[in-house]
C-alpha cells in the first residue's frame, strides 16, 4: 500500500506494547517509520536491467521470516541515529520497531499487485484482493486516531485504530466474495467456462470492483458497483498472449523471451498484447476504468534487438478529467 497506510498501521501496531503512555510518541514514530521501511527495496534497481525492480519490490524485505532481521535493522538505525538510549532501552525500540515492520507485508498482501510473503520457501505472489493500493477511508481514520492518541496521550485511541483497520480489512474480504460472486454468475450467463478469475478494488474505495476472468484463451473484465445497489459495468475482452502466435519471430533463447517470463510471473499470467501497440505486452489487472482492458503498465519488444538486449519497460498512467468524471460515474453507480 502507500507509505502513509504503511506507516500508521506500523504505529498503531508498535503501541501494543506500551504499557507506560509516557513511552507512546516513541512507540508511535519508531513503529511509523518501521511499517514504512521495508519498501526501501525500490532502491534495488538497474538501468540495464528494467525488470529488476520489478522482481525486488515486495521481495525478501516483505517476507515473514525476515521481520526479526528487519525489525533489528530498523532499530539499530533508529536507536543509535536518534540517540534513543537517552529515554529507551535497545529492547524497547526493538520490540515496537519489529511490531511496526511485520504489519508491511502482510498489509501488502491485502493487495493485488503480489507480495513474495513465503520467501525464500515459495516465489508465489500473495495477493488477497480486499483493498485497493490506496484507499483514504480505511487511512485517514486510522491517522486521526493516532494523532489523537499523542496529542491526549491517550493508549486506548491508537488502539481503537488498529481495530478499525482489522475492521476495514475484514469488510473488504466480505465485499471481495460478494463481488466474485456476482462476477462468476455473469460468466455463467455468457456460457463461459471460468478457468481462473481475479477480483480486485478500484482505487481509494470497497464499493467499485474489477472483475478478470479468463475463459478460452480469452480474458474478460467487467466493472462490479456494490453500492447502493448492485450494478454490472459490461466490458471488454481480448485473447491471452500467445508467445508462438503474437510473436513468431522471437528467439526462444534471447534476453527478451526471458523477460517475458519474467513478466508473466510479476503480472500473474495476466497478460496480453496491447490493442494499440502489437509490440507491448500488458498487464490487464490494471486500468483505470475497471471495464476497459488499458494496462498501466506493461513492456515493449523490439524486433531488432540484439540478443541480450532487454525488452523496454512502459507504462500509461496519464489522466484527463474526461476519464476521472467516467470513474466518478461508476463509482456513483449512475
Amino acid at each position: 500500500m502507500d507509505p502513509l497506510s504503511q506507516g500508521v498501521i506500523g504505529a498503531s501496531m508498535a503501541q501494543l506494547a506500551v504499557k507506560n503512555k509516557r513511552y507512546l510518541t516513541s512507540a508511535i514514530i519508531i513503529g511509523f517509520l518501521s511499517g514504512m521501511a521495508p519498501d526501501l527495496d525500490v532502491f534495488i534497481r538497474s538501468d540495464q536491467d528494467p525488470l529488476l525492480f520489478l522482481e525486488y519490490h515486495r521481495q525478501f524485505s516483505h517476507s515473514l521470516v525476515f521481520i526479526p532481521i528487519g525489525g533489528l535493522i530498523c532499530a539499530t538505525v533508529l536507536f543509535f541515529i536518534f540517540r534513543l538510549k537517552k529515554t529507551l532501552s535497545f529492547r524497547q525500540v526493538w520490540v515496537y520497531a519489529t511490531l511496526g515492520y511485520a504489519t508491511h507485508g502482510l498489509l501488502d498482501s491485502c493487495t493485488s499487485y503480489g507480495t513474495l510473503l513465503f520467501w525464500p520457501f515459495s516465489y508465489e505472489r500473495i495477493s488477497w484482493n480486499n483493498i485497493s493500493i490506496i484507499d483514504p477511508f480505511f487511512t485517514l481514520p486510522i491517522l486521526i486516531l493516532i494523532l489523537l492518541s499523542i496529542s491526549l496521550k491517550k493508549i486506548l485511541l491508537a488502539r481503537i485504530a488498529l481495530i478499525w483497520g482489522l475492521l476495514y480489512l475484514i469488510l473488504g474480504v466480505v465485499q471481495h466474495n460478494y463481488a466474485k460472486e456476482i462476477a462468476k454468475n455473469l460468466a455463467s450467463k455468457r456460457g463461459h467456462t471460468i478457468e481462473r478469475i481475479q477480483v480486485k478494488p478500484t482505487i481509494g474505495n470497497l464499493f467499485l470492483w474489477k472483475a478478470i476472468y479468463e475463459s478460452d484463451g480469452y480474458f474478460y473484465t467487467d466493472g462490479i458497483g456494490l453500492y447502493p445497489i448492485n450494478k454490472i459495468y459490461e466490458g471488454e475482452s481480448i485473447k491471452k498472449l500467445n508467445i508462438d502466435e503474437d510473436f513468431s519471430w522471437l528467439n526462444k533463447e534471447s534476453q527478451q523471451a526471458k523477460d517475458i517470463k519474467r513478466f508473466e510471473w510479476f503480472s500473474s499470467g495476466y497478460i496480453a498484447v496491447s490493442k494499440t501497440n502489437p509490440n507491448q505486452i500488458i498487464d490487464i489487472r490494471y486500468s483505470m476504468l475497471p471495464n476497459e482492458i488499458n494496462g498501466l503498465w506493461g513492456i515493449e519488444l523490439n524486433k531488432n534487438a540484439n540478443k541480450d538486449e532487454h525488452i523496454r519497460y512502459v507504462t500509461n498512467r496519464s489522466l484527463s478529467k474526461n476519464r476521472l468524471e467516467d470513474l466518478w460515474k461508476l463509482l456513483s453507480n449512475k
